[in-house]
């Protein structure tokens, strides 16, 4: 029998076990709970599953490799699909030995901690070689990408179909959680089971998409928020992509890469493509995986290098009707209640009146801005406050200036124009002039304004998008365009925070996260449905990453009316801001505001640093959402009534704390559970955390995690804030 190298690789409580077999390419034969096992069991574990054949090159089914091949005998889809004019579209690959740390992994068991894994494979006969990456890190969380190039040589080039790699998942996994949505209601749930066959949720937007999956979460019947075994998916990518999950005989695994249009990538001789990252993170339940994505990303992101300042954006406050009189008035007002950064949205620049022009043209409005927005920035940081600005580079109207003089800078797959989507087209941002123009516009803003924080929007599919020379696929180019263009403005301005917005929360990945510092979940302030927004799209995004504004009692989007303490309380557990126009506010709003305001920057240190939890998913039940301290000694929840509940009283636990350790349990928003606020049973005050308790209930973390307490539920979508403090 040809060589075996075992490779344990064991990260915080996850083990990822991968296997090779002389020159074959690795495969994964586990990825779940930590193994505390010796050589002799994983080299067991590495064999146990082999199935008798004829030979190895026989159509027997073999143990599938990260990238499956047709030519070993794989009847799923291939890791890589690939052809040269119609040929070599079945390469099978020949693998150097597994490189770890930067050297081959001998024969036999190799146990480590976190780290990296790197093959080198390649089909002579094809002319095709790939690299591919496997990391496990510190944190647990498992990513992996390969990239193709092509050998042959010059006028032969490579088309690639599809690059999909494959993270196996164990077969008693049979339930999916994956999410679907619409404009300003994005990340609806739904469950299902897993069926033999694929399971596919592409996109196909040219941006991650408002209906996108986000992630995808497989576990075994019935896993939940804290119980159950979850593996939870994500490709790291902003463009067109696919999460899929994959069910054959005795194997099921997640399939997740980029969607590649036809001859979208041509490789010619030397050249390499690359795929995204695709990701995994495994936990007992759902919020001990998704643990693993916030600990990569705040180890990587710049948001939580400070403190997150209190925002305030206009939009609804004024929308497309702007004036330096009254942006100024809102500066002055928000920074009286305690506002840190004041952010011009859409409708500062030339010819900007309505959604229907000015595209492109990144230049003050001289109408509403007859001396330039530097005026009404000084006077924002003279207020203690940052100063922000809302841009949309990557698209432009037929409006323009800026189209009128480069009609030829407009994507397109033939000479027509694609059909308008909010009166918009896609700037080319392949074509290295527009490029240059956009990026030098932007970064004069930042240097002339004082720009400190950009939300970049993003408001149109990409539909039909062609070169425009040639019409040939340009969402892969475009894409990558985007990527640079975020990395340049960044360079070049290291301090300059930048928000993904795309038509609220259409562009939420990895990707992006990458070179942005927030994201704008969803154009939906209503608490009702942003309090399930963040919960959902919290299983990615750490909450600090996330916007939460408190908007306007009558919500823009529904119509449906909801009071301010309400409103307050489902936006406390992420990055806290306004939406609204606080020129109106009473005497008893302003009070009421300027309290959470200030509660929440006594509190952002914890929200920002701490270990998100959750409660049921089911909508009968109250809903909650915690951080809770990386030392256990301090957390913050949020509960939300249910719509409508056959009960008065409901059972909530508090997850997460120290079942040994004693707490002081306060709770905020009297108010929107109404007057007075009395649980039946021992918790009945009513106090803010930070004052005078007045008697507040002490009990243990299991009382509080594993008995729970009552909760009223006869107010239907109402909101609490629970502040649970170590006192022993």
């Amino acid at each position: 029998m040809s060589e075996l190298r075992v490779v344990h690789l064991s990260s915080a409580d996850v083990s990822l076990v991968v296997t090779q077999q002389g020159d074959e390419l690795p495969a994964i034969v586990h990825w779940g709970a930590r193994l505390d096992v010796s050589d002799d069991d994983l080299r067991t574990l590495a064999t146990m599953d082999h199935r008798p054949g004829l030979s190895a090159d026989s159509d027997v089914p073999y143990r599938p490799s990260v990238l499956p091949e047709h030519s070993r005998g794989w009847f799923g889809r291939p890791g890589l699909s690939v052809h040269r004019g119609g040929r070599a579209w079945s390469p099978r690959f020949r693998a150097e030995p597994l490189l770890v740390a930067g050297k081959p992994a001998p024969a036999g068991a190799t146990s480590l901690g976190a780290g990296s894994i790197v093959v080198e494979a390649s089909d002579d006969w094809a002319g095709i070689g790939v690299v591919l990456e496997i990391d496990l890190t510190v944190a647990g969380l498992l990513r992996t990408r390969f990239g193709v190039r092509n050998l042959g040589t010059a006028g032969d080039d490579v088309d690639v179909v599809e690059a999909l790699p494959s993270l196996p998942v164990p077969v008693r996994a049979s339930e999916i959680l994956d999410f679907s949505g619409r404009w300003a209601h994005e990340r609806i749930p739904q469950r299902h089971p897993v069926v033999r066959g694929t399971h596919a949720r592409v996109s196909r937007r040219g941006r991650t998409g408002l209906d996108a999956t986000t992630v995808l979460a497989l576990g075994v019947p019935g896993f939940a928020a804290d119980a159950g075994e979850t593996w939870l998916c994500h490709v790291g990518f902003s463009g067109d992509h696919e999460h899929t999950v994959e069910r054959t005989d005795g194997f099921l695994a997640f399939r997740g890469g980029e969607l590649l249009l036809p001859g979208e990538v041509r490789l010619k001789a030397g050249d390499e493509y690359v795929t995204p990252w695709i990701f995994g993170a495994y936990g007992e339940g759902w919020d001990a995986a998704s643990a693993r994505f916030h600990a990569y990303l705040r180890d990587r992101n710049r948001a939580g290098m400070r403190p997150r300042p209190v925002t305030l954006n206009v939009w609804e406050a004024v929308y497309f009707d702007q004036d330096a009189a009254t942006l100024t008035e809102l500066a002055e007002q928000g920074a009286a209640l305690g506002v840190e950064r004041f952010v011009l949205d859409d409708g500062w620049f030339r010819g900007r009146r309505d959604d229907r022009a000015g595209l492109g043209d990144w230049e003050p409005d001289p109408r509403a801005w007859p001396d330039g927005l530097r005026p009404l920035a000084d006077r924002v940081r003279s207020l203690g406050m940052e100063f922000g600005l809302w841009v949309e580079p990557e698209m432009i109207n037929e409006d323009s200036d800026l189209a009128r003089a480069h009609p030829d800078w407009i994507l397109r797959a033939r000479d027509a124009l694609p059909a308008r989507y909010r009166f918009q087209q896609v700037l080319d941002l392949t074509n290295p002039d527009a490029y240059a123009h956009i990026r030098d516009r932007l970064d004069a803003l930042v240097s002339e304004i004082g720009v400190s924080y950009l939300k970049w929007d993003h408001n149109r599919d990409l539909v039909d998008a062609g070169h425009p020379a040639t019409g040939s696929p340009a969402v892969h180019d475009q894409t990558m365009a985007v990527y640079r263009l975020l990395d340049d403005l960044r360079r070049r301005h290291p301090d300059l925070e930048i928000e993904s917005c795309a038509s609220g929360g259409g562009r939420v990945d990895l990707g992006i996260l990458e070179r942005t510092d927030r994201i704008h979940p969803s154009d939906s302030h209503d608490p009702v449905d942003r309090f399930h927004n963040l919960r959902w799209t919290g299983l990615l995004v750490p909450p600090e990453m996330m916007g939460s504004h408190v908007a306007s009692a009558v919500s823009s989007t529904t119509g449906r009316t909801s009071t301010l303490a309400y409103r307050c309380a489902v936006a406390f557990l992420g990055h806290f801001g306004i939406e609204w126009d606080i020129r109106g506010l009473s005497g008893d709003e302003r009070e009421v505001l300027s309290t959470w305001i200030a509660r929440w920057r006594r509190q952002r240190g914890l929200i920002s640093t701490g270990r998100a939890v959750s409660g049921s998913s089911d909508p009968a039940d109250p809903s909650l959402r915690g951080v809770v301290s990386p030392t256990r000694d301090e957390a913050i929840y949020v509960v939300v009534t249910p719509a409508t509940s056959a009960d008065a009283m409901a059972h909530i636990r508090l997850p997460g704390l120290d079942p040994r350790r004693r707490y002081r349990l306060t709770a905020s928003a009297p108010e929107s559970l109404g007057p007075p606020w009395q649980v039946p049973g021992w918790l009945n005050a009513a106090t803010l955390p930070g004052e005078d308790e007045g008697g507040a209930p002490v009990l243990s973390g299991a009382a509080l995690g594993i008995l729970g307490l009552d909760f009223p539920v006869f107010h239907p979508e109402r909101a609490a804030v629970l502040h649970a403090e170590a006192v022993s």
